[in-house]
């Protein structure tokens, strides 16, 4: 199944990229599973969505968990937090 991945702010820096398309592997079928899947391609992706960083994820635009189900086509967005003042 092909994905979007979209990266922001920092997570974007650190990557090189914005975004790309991917063709994810059988048994990738989370958001959490596309982030662990994309640690193990290694540096830049295992830096940069390592588990101990905090981030924020979206599936089609939509705040979601690591447990949220990725269909066909999504968009998966990476990101971190964000704060005001």
């Amino acid at each position: 199944m092909e994905i979007n991945l979209k990266y922001f702010a920092s997570v974007r820096e650190a990557i090189g990229q914005p975004g790309e398309r991917v063709a994810l592997p059988d048994g990738v079928n989370t958001v959490g599973e596309v982030r662990a899947w994309l640690i193990q391609r290694g540096a830049p992706w295992a830096e940069a969505l390592s588990e101990g960083r905090a981030l924020r994820m979206a599936c089609n635009q939509v705040m979601c968990t690591a447990e949220t189900p990725v269909a066909a086509g999504a968009e998966v967005a990476f990101f971190p937090p964000v704060t005001g003042g």
